[in-house]
């Protein structure tokens, strides 16, 4: 057992039951959530340490079987699950008051498939026709299901995913920046076409029910034309993160967050509290603990004997740097407004199991890297 990592998801759990009571405390419907972050820790403990003694080596066998049972419970959930926040992607658990968010859990599945797929190619450089462009096609699948349920956060990062494994699975160089090159010309058409032709857009949008993208994109890309109830979640996130300063406002005392000023404060917006209250230091101190996971994760992938073991992990380093890039960017006005959730501190029992899982699944690798045959 890797008790390094186990040391930060304890100070990790610390930091969001106590951000989490003072996100709540203004807001009466939500207290008691401290509580409840208290028990989906257990539980994520116990999905830790369960994950952590199975071997993952039997996961691999039967990847293409979890990839296909993944899809299905996706797709189902377009048509069965309940709405939250907008987003329709969410199973009750009954027994244990769990809203289970299929779109988190597929990210782990995700991981694990395309990790098995990329890792049957040996150290040969990948073919694009014949393993970079199936992958890409098959990663589309779930994008499309997920951006139907109107979760452009964890859609995004299913393709992030996938180039952090197709990077690590040997991508030839070229592939790499004809990649980059086609990103960059899509995204910089895509932000210059919304600008553009902004009014139809919109027009288009609000005809088929999904004006809510405006709300994401507006204060994103055109802050000074964003309309008032669009721009209010960042443009109130922003002044509460600058009223912090160096030290903050103290601990239950910030103005925006105990005044209601901030929408979410327990989940999406819960930097905004650790910035208000507790200043740079309180920040820095937060992102250092994860440059310390990050670092510890990148030094067992790089001890690991078996191929996919590696590829698995940078793949779980890669849907961990998206979450923290964009939970926090899109405060600063960096990224797009989305309903990511900040890894181990933003209230939620879907995203905080599956990362405890994707954690566990680490500790099986790095246990058994000293296996010396492959699973094909």
């Amino acid at each position: 057992m890797d008790w390094f990592i186990v040391v930060i998801l304890l100070l990790f759990m610390g930091i969001s039951i106590t951000l989490i009571h003072s996100g709540v405390a203004a807001w009466p419907e939500f207290i008691g959530y401290d509580k409840r972050m208290f028990f989906y820790y257990i539980l994520g403990f116990i999905c830790f340490f369960g994950v952590s003694f199975f071997n993952y080596r039997f996961i691999l066998k039967y990847h293409w079987w979890l990839l296909a049972g993944g899809i299905f419970l996706l797709f189902i959930t377009s048509f069965i699950g309940d709405e939250v926040n907008g987003s329709q992607g969410w199973i009750k658990v009954p027994g244990v008051g769990l809203n289970l968010q299929p779109a988190e859990l597929f990210k782990l599945v995700l991981i694990i498939s395309l990790s098995a797929i990329v890792a049957q190619n040996n150290n040969e450089e990948l073919s694009f026709s014949r393993k970079v462009l199936p992958l890409f096609v098959l990663t589309c699948v779930p994008f499309a299901i997920v951006i139907g349920q109107n979760d452009m956060g964890n859609a995004l990062c299913y393709f992030v995913i996938l180039l952090g494994v197709l990077w690590t699975g040997n991508l030839k160089y070229s592939h790499t920046i004809m990649l980059l090159l086609v990103i960059s010309v899509f995204i910089y058409i895509g932000i210059k076409s919304y600008i553009s032709f902004h009014d139809q857009i919109s027009s288009y949008l609000v005809s088929i029910n999904k004006e809510h993208y405006l709300n994401r994109l507006d204060p994103w890309l055109i802050p000074d034309q964003a309309s008032r109830d669009a721009s209010y979640h960042t443009k109130n996130a922003l002044i509460a993160i600058g009223s912090g300063g160096l030290f903050g406002e103290g601990y239950m005392n910030g103005s925006s967050v105990q005044f209601n000023l901030v929408p979410y404060t327990y989940s999406d917006s819960i930097i905004v509290v650790i910035a208000e209250e507790f200043g740079f230091i309180g920040v820095a101190v937060l992102l250092l603990l994860y440059f310390f996971l990050i670092y510890r994760l990148i030094l067992i992938a790089l001890e690991c004997k078996l191929r996919e073991g590696s590829i698995i992990i940078i793949g779980i380093i890669s849907m961990f740097l998206y979450q923290i890039f964009e939970n926090i960017g899109m405060f600063l006005g960096l990224m797009p407004l989305t309903g990511i959730t900040l890894p181990f501190i933003s209230f939620g029992g879907s995203s905080l199991l599956i990362n405890m899982a994707s954690l566990g699944l680490v500790i099986s690798i790095q246990m058994d890297h000293y296996e010396e045959h492959s699973i094909t």
